[in-house]
C-alpha cells in the first residue's frame, strides 16, 4: 500500500478457517500465522471479527464460562507472542464488563460486547468495542452483544515513529461515523476486521461501500475477513485494501 505515512509499514492478514467453540485451536492458529508473519517481516497481524471462538457463536455467548474460556485464549495468544515485543497482534472476541450505576451505586450490570483487542509485548494495550451491530438476514447479534460508543485508535511503533491505526468491527464499517472518528481521534489508517457472510455480489458490494470511508475519510483502508464455513454461513475471504484514493492495492483469494 502507497498510504504515505513515510514508515516502514508491514501488515499481514490472516485470511483463516475459523471453528466456532474451538477456543485453544482458533488460538494455536492466531499464534502460529503470526509467529510466521513476523519471521517474513510484517510488524502488525489483523485476525478475522471473533477469531477467538469463531462466527456466529450464537447461544454459546450465553454461557459465563464460554466467555471465560475466550479471555483466558486471549491472555494465552498474548503471552505466546510475548517474545516478538515488536509485533502488534489484533484478535476478536467477546468480552464481559461490569459497570456501576453513577446514581444508584448499588446498580451493577454486565455487559457482552464484541471486541478486537491489540496485544503487544505480552498485554492488551488498546480495544475496540463493535459499535453498530447487525440484526438482519443471518444476524442476530443484538441478541448478544451491548454497542460500544466511541472510536479506538491505537499507536503501532515502526523504526521510524509511530502509525496510527483506528480499528473497526465489520459492521462499523458500513456506516460513515464510526470511521469518521476514527479520522478525528488521529488515525492515517482504518483497519477493518470481519466476519461478513458470503452472498452473490457481495465481495463487490463491500468493496464499494469501503471504498466510500476511503473517500470520506482520506485515509487507506484494509479489509481482514476468514474463510471456511458455519452451519448456513459461508466465508469467501477476499480480503482487500485500498489506497488512500480508493485505488485497490490487493485483493486475496
Amino acid at each position: 500500500m502507497d498510504a504515505d505515512l513515510g514508515v516502514d509499514l508491514q501488515i499481514a492478514v490472516l485470511q483463516i478457517n475459523l471453528t466456532v467453540g474451538d477456543l485453544h485451536g482458533n488460538a494455536d492458529k492466531i499464534i502460529a500465522r503470526s509467529r510466521a508473519a513476523h519471521a517474513g517481516g510484517a510488524n502488525l497481524v489483523l485476525s478475522p471479527e471473533l477469531s477467538i471462538c469463531g462466527y456466529p457463536a450464537e447461544d454459546l455467548l450465553l454461557r459465563p464460562a464460554f466467555i471465560a474460556a475466550c479471555t483466558l485464549q486471549v491472555a494465552r495468544v498474548a503471552q505466546e507472542l510475548a517474545d516478538l515485543p515488536d509485533l502488534t497482534v489484533v484478535v476478536g472476541h467477546p468480552i464481559s464488563a461490569t459497570t456501576t450505576d453513577a446514581r444508584e451505586k448499588s446498580v451493577s450490570v454486565t455487559s457482552l460486547h464484541n471486541v478486537a483487542s491489540v496485544l503487544r509485548a505480552g498485554r492488551m494495550v488498546a480495544t475496540a468495542i463493535k459499535r453498530e451491530l447487525p440484526n438482519y438476514q443471518v444476524f442476530d447479534e443484538r441478541r448478544y452483544f451491548s454497542p460500544g460508543h466511541s472510536a479506538c485508535v491505537f499507536e503501532l511503533p515502526t523504526p521510524k515513529g509511530p502509525v496510527k491505526i483506528g480499528l473497526l468491527l465489520c459492521e462499523d464499517a458500513w456506516f460513515a461515523q464510526p470511521a469518521l472518528d476514527c479520522k478525528a481521534a488521529g488515525a492515517q489508517l482504518l483497519a477493518v476486521i470481519n466476519a461478513s457472510p458470503w452472498h452473490l455480489g457481495k465481495g463487490a458490494d463491500r468493496e464499494a461501500h469501503m471504498r466510500e470511508r476511503v473517500q470520506q475519510t482520506g485515509l487507506p483502508l484494509i479489509y481482514t475477513h476468514c474463510v471456511g464455513g458455519q452451519d448456513e454461513v459461508v466465508f469467501e475471504g477476499r480480503s482487500f485494501a485500498l489506497q488512500n484514493n480508493g485505488d485497490l492495492a490487493l485483493r486475496m483469494p
